[in-house]
């Protein structure tokens, strides 16, 4: 029974890592490989629309519409579209004050940030038509943009990629363990995947916020089809699965607000983790039949599925079933010879493993992002011990989406701070 448990254990392990080796192919090559400066001077302006969902945003709203308005890109070429979506408070009044269009949306049915991005982009192609804006930049209510950020992200669109994800950063990452998890986890995604796969030239995936659609895109889905509870990754999966190239912008730099609170927290990835199975059931036999017949571009649907795998309940399965090898040893020691000692080695092990592998991810993070975290040495370091305690609580949270029926809840945006404050 020993030798099973061991077993068990090792080929878990060495599954789990032979899976995903080649995100630590990721990491050596952003550390190693010669980045390719991209050419400003030769690429054309374009006709960009901004489409904002916000409800309820009214004390973060005017900080966003202010930085794209003080943009370095020519403010003739930019429109600003707000969506008030079931708003009750004065978000609608706010961003007209500031000049931006706002559309009006009131449906308790059908609610998400999926159907109020739908809503704008119908309306825009009633007021302007479908080919007035050669693209549009999507941001949630609370996000803040960099004064270059519509330069750069035009740099790549100039170069073809008709759909462009950008730099997440945070808002308030100083303010708790929990910020400063999602702030890491966000940062390390921008810098060691989608970094990663811009400059080995496979499929990068948007991430909620942040990103750039051209027209064409919007046009081919008539809109914007995708709500899953998880619809930014559904949009990813789907165009990794028909062969669309998303491309990155790490110049391109957003400020995002994290939830300062466990419930919120718990509540934002409950809807993550639950949408994360959504879009495997509907779209993994799809990416794996993809990936198998694509000769062009197999690795994109690999690495998109591998994204939305559940390796966090294959590892929590694992644990589970050496605390039920250690439960009957305590219980019958005769039986199981020596499987309390397995048992309990094996549970440590995982537990000290995976600790060690996510400190060294946050670790490295906050070493090459040093300087574009907001925060003083002492949070840096001590919040790079927390992130690992930050990933385990997706355990739990795991566990109930696969059980719970979850409805898309807003998040309550809270920190009113302008781009100035930021750098």
């Amino acid at each position: 029974m020993e030798d099973c448990i061991l077993k068990i254990n090792l080929i878990v392990f060495i599954t789990l890592t032979i899976f995903y080796l080649y995100q630590f192919i990721y990491v050596a090559v952003v550390l190693f490989k010669k980045h390719k400066e991209r050419q400003h001077t030769l690429c054309p302006f374009h006709r960009y629309g901004v489409v904002i969902a916000a409800r309820n945003e009214s004390m973060v709203i005017g900080n966003l519409i202010r930085s794209i308005q003080n943009q370095t890109y020519p403010s003739k070429l930019i429109d600003i579209f707000v969506v008030a979506d079931n708003c009750t408070d004065n978000t609608a009044q706010i961003a007209r004050q500031l000049g931006a269009v706002v559309y009006e949306r009131f449906n308790k049915e059908q609610v998400g940030k999926g159907y109020a991005l739908d809503f704008a982009f119908r309306h825009i192609a009633q007021d302007y038509g479908a080919n007035y804006h050669d693209a549009y930049l999507i941001f949630d209510a609370d996000n803040l943009i960099d004064s270059h950020y519509i330069d750069e992200m035009n740099v790549v669109f100039s170069q073809g990629y008709q759909i462009i994800t950008s730099y997440r950063n945070s808002k308030n990452f100083s303010t708790n363990w929990i910020t400063a998890g999602y702030s890491l986890w966000f940062l390390r995604e921008a810098k060691y995947l989608n970094n990663a796969r811009m400059m080995l030239g496979t499929n990068c995936a948007i991430s909620g916020t942040g990103f750039l659609l051209s027209s064409k895109v919007v046009q081919k889905y008539g809109g914007w089809k995708f709500h899953l509870l998880t619809e930014d990754i559904e949009f990813s999966i789907v165009n990794a699965i028909e062969g669309e190239r998303i491309g990155y912008c790490g110049k391109a730099i957003l400020y995002d607000e994290q939830p300062t609170t466990f419930r919120q927290s718990w509540t934002q990835r409950l809807r993550w983790s639950k949408g994360f199975y959504q879009v495997i059931w509907k779209y993994g036999t799809s990416l794996i039949s993809k990936l198998v017949k694509d000769k062009r571009h197999p690795f994109s649907c690999y690495d998109m599925f591998m994204t939305i795998a559940p390796a966090t309940l294959v590892s929590l399965g694992c644990l589970i079933l050496n605390i039920i090898f250690l439960i009957i040893a305590i219980i019958q020691p005769h039986y199981l010879g020596d499987a309390v000692a397995v048992a309990s080695r094996a549970i440590l092990f995982s537990f000290v493993n995976f600790y060690i592998v996510l400190f060294a991810m946050g670790a490295l993070t906050t070493i090459t992002e040093w300087h574009q975290i907001k925060a003083s040495t002492a949070k840096k370091i001590f919040y790079t011990f927390t992130f690992p305690i930050f990933i385990f609580t997706y355990i739990p949270i795991s566990i109930v989406a696969l059980f719970k029926n979850v409805q898309w809840t807003p998040i309550v945006h809270t920190v009113s701070k302008s781009v100035e404050e930021m750098k």
